[in-house]
């Protein structure tokens, strides 16, 4: 018992919600993987895959936890470059060589794993925003230097991601500024930023959509742009005014088959390995896996999915306020905001409510770098939770000995009023037989 009370540290909430992640996970991802298992012909494949990649992460949350969150300040000093540097082989191989997964070059290949560098990149700019806005705080906000140079560096790594994969980076910004939000950023320089970023977003989406796709072929580093343009079109369509009989199911078909996942279930789903839009879908184990989700295990299953990230972030909020630091305050905070971001922006597609992105849901989708990265965000959580327990625990123990003290001081104050009761009394008594 005390074996394991070592092993899980930190809150015991974090873990719960980690837990049912990880168990809805097998079980959707080994029921959504029957595409993989086609193509295969293993049976078992894709869930030992994933299985083992949990496991693994498993161990890193353990061992990331038992970390002291105050060595977490010095990660991005080597991730931050090191990331930029991978960011910038992976794009420029994509331009060399053309070798590109769905269009998009996001992917190198170390000894048959797959990695991503944006992830590592994501990680980076979430923790070095932490410490700048940790060490820029005084009394009555952050010193307008630290927006600066969060925008330093957020603006590299936006350049470094987008060109690939626009819907990382754009989460990725959108972080950053609620973490700026919530580390007094000066209203003056978020309002400036708003604006800039407002009417930069207006230009770029009326130039996407403007512009026919051919043009891209021709024009370095706008290859992506023709996907953007079919995914923002084909969200602003009102497809409720297309005749059923002429809807053409092959046209968006991802955004067809989710569609059909969630009208065909109902409040309990048709239970788990019944789904029939997953051997339809293509990435049904993982962007549109809360497609199969709800299919499955119905409205039910997909409320208490939302309300599991919607409690991890209220949980993060309630350590983050008892932090005494501002850096792991603002770290968990970060974190906690990361994954719950994603994980609306991945249901949000699922539902239709915004444009396809490749989003996958954390520590649920089928992934490799992307889940094992989860994994050490948790461990990051955990560890301030453990930080947070043992200072508090400290200060019990301060408040018990300067109790201890000032009950002692007392008897010994209480001993001295006897002793010179007891004289006094010695000498009333010498008096009266006198």
């Amino acid at each position: 018992m005390d074996l394991i009370k070592d092993l899980f540290k930190g809150d015991k909430v974090i873990w719960i919600i980690f837990l049912f992640l990880c168990l809805i996970s097998i079980v959707e991802v080994f029921s959504a993987a029957s595409t993989l298992t086609y193509k295969s012909g293993d049976h078992w494949g894709p869930i030992t895959q994933h299985s083992v990649i949990l496991m693994v992460g498993a161990f890193i949350v353990v061992l990331v936890h038992n970390i002291p969150c105050k060595y977490f300040s010095v990660l991005p000093f080597f991730l931050l470059p090191l990331s930029c540097i991978l960011l910038i082989f992976v794009m420029g191989m994509g331009f060399i060589t053309g070798d590109r997964i769905n269009g998009a070059s996001r992917w190198m290949t170390f000894f048959g794993i797959q990695f991503q560098p944006s992830e590592l990149a994501k990680m980076a700019v979430i923790i070095v925003t932490a410490f700048i806005l940790s060490k820029f705080q005084e009394e009555d906000g952050a010193n307008p230097k630290a927006f600066k140079y969060i925008m330093w560096i957020i603006s590299i790594v936006f350049i470094l991601i987008a060109p690939e994969n626009g819907s990382t980076a754009a989460l990725l910004a959108g972080v950053v500024f609620l973490m700026m939000l919530i580390g007094r950023v000066p209203w003056k320089q978020i309002g400036k930023l708003v604006g800039i970023v407002g009417l930069s977003l207006t230009l770029l989406i009326g130039i996407i959509v403007a512009i026919p796709p051919k043009v891209y072929e021709n024009i370095p580093g706008t290859h992506r742009f023709s996907t953007w343009q079919s995914r923002i079109k084909g969200f602003a369509e009102d497809k409720g005014a297309v005749p059923a009989a002429k809807f053409d199911i092959d046209k968006d078909a991802q955004i067809a088959h989710a569609n059909i996942a969630i009208a065909t279930s109902n409040v309990i789903g048709k239970m788990p390995g019944n789904s029939v839009q997953r051997d339809f879908l293509s990435q049904a184990f993982s962007d549109f896996i809360f497609a199969i989700v709800i299919e499955e295990l119905g409205l039910l299953g997909g409320a208490f999915i939302v309300m599991l990230y919607l409690w991890l972030l209220i949980r993060a909020g309630r350590i983050a306020k008892r932090c005494e630091k501002h850096f792991p305050a603002f770290l968990v905070m970060g974190i906690a905001l990361l994954l719950v971001s994603q994980a609306m922006l991945n249901m949000m597609v699922a539902v239709g409510l915004f444009p396809v992105t490749g989003q996958p849901l954390p520590l649920i989708s089928k992934g490799g770098t992307s889940t094992l990265i989860n994994c050490a965000y948790i461990g990051m959580i955990l560890s301030v939770s453990r930080y947070v327990a043992e200072k508090e625990e400290q200060r019990r123990q301060q408040e018990l000995l300067a109790n201890e003290e000032k009950l002692h001081s007392a008897a010994q104050a209480l001993v001295l009023q006897a002793r010179e009761l007891t004289q006094i009394e010695g000498e009333n008594e010498n008096e009266v037989l006198q």
